[in-house]
């Protein structure tokens, strides 16, 4: 079996999420339709972003299940990022936390998607 190629996210509106992706990832989408937004994160991983009104079989679980998860390089970075997604107006689900594998946040998107920001802690 080969490594998974897509994370996909099912949204409300892909056009409003492509534009809270766009401008968090600092990237546009390779991809875009009324149903449909695609961005690349890493070399062979892909964020799909689609309409949970139109994907099939129908959607029934709530946003909230899974979460992206984005490594910085120290706390600093963690704190740095809590600051600038805060002024962005990002919904702060955890504040910076210490936790067994690190300092840590947890914001969400306009889905209730969760984005969890860390820095490795030590061993």
């Amino acid at each position: 079996m080969s490594a998974p190629h897509f994370i996909l996210f099912f949204v409300d509106s892909p056009e409003r999420s492509a534009a809270f992706y766009g401008d968090l990832l600092g990237a546009a989408p390779i991809e875009a339709s009324p149903t449909f937004a695609m961005f690349a994160l890493n070399p062979g991983l892909m964020l799909g972003l689609w309409s949970r009104h139109t994907a099939e079989p129908a959607v029934t679980a709530p946003p909230g299940g899974a979460e992206i998860a984005f490594v910085v390089a120290d706390e600093a970075a963690v704190r740095d990022r809590h600051a600038a997604w805060s002024a962005r107006g990002l919904t702060i689900l955890q504040p910076p936390t210490l936790m067994d594998f690190g300092l840590t946040f947890t914001a969400l998107d306009p889905d209730g998607h969760r984005l969890r920001v860390f820095a490795p802690g030590e061993p």
